[in-house]
C-alpha cells in the first residue's frame, strides 16, 4: 500500500473526504432510482415485507446477470428482446445493477457512496494495481 492510499484510507475514515456537488447529486439520484427498485421488488413478489431474504441468493442472481452479458456478446451482442434500443449486455449489466441497488437498498448498505469511495482510493493505486491483468 503507497503513501497516498493510506492517506485516503486515514482520510475516508475520519470523515475527512471533501465531496464535491456532482457526487452529492450522484448519490442522491442513485438512492432515489435504488428506493423505487426496491419498491418494484416489494411489488412484484421479489420481497416481502419483514422478511429478509438471503444474501448468497442475492449476490449469485447479481452474478447471473453478469454471467447473462457475457453470453450476450458471445452470440454478437444483439439487440436485448426486452427494450430493443438497447444491446443485449446494457440490458443485462443494467439487471446487475439494478439487483445491486435492492440489495443494498434493503439491507441500508450505503452503495452510491461506496461507489464515489472505491473510485476516489483507485485513483491512488498504480497501474494495473500491481497485477499482470
Amino acid at each position: 500500500m503507497t503513501e497516498s492510499q493510506a492517506q485516503f484510507i486515514e482520510r475516508f475514515n475520519q470523515g475527512e473526504q471533501k465531496m464535491t456537488e456532482s457526487q452529492a447529486q450522484f448519490i442522491e439520484s442513485f438512492n432515489e432510482v435504488a428506493y423505487r427498485v426496491v419498491q418494484n421488488a416489494f411489488d412484484k413478489g421479489f420481497r416481502e415485507h419483514g422478511a429478509e431474504r438471503n444474501i448468497g441468493e442475492e449476490l449469485c442472481l447479481i452474478h447471473s446477470e453478469v454471467s447473462e452479458a457475457l453470453e450476450g456478446i458471445r452470440r454478437g451482442n444483439p439487440t436485448d428482446d426486452k427494450i430493443s434500443q438497447f444491446s443485449s449486455a446494457e440490458a443485462e449489466l443494467a439487471d446487475a445493477v439494478i439487483r445491486a441497488m435492492d440489495t443494498a437498498y434493503a439491507r441500508g448498505w450505503r452503495l452510491a457512496e461506496a461507489i464515489i469511495a472505491k473510485h476516489e482510493y483507485n485513483l491512488t493505486r498504480p497501474r494495473m494495481h500491481g497485477k499482470m491483468f
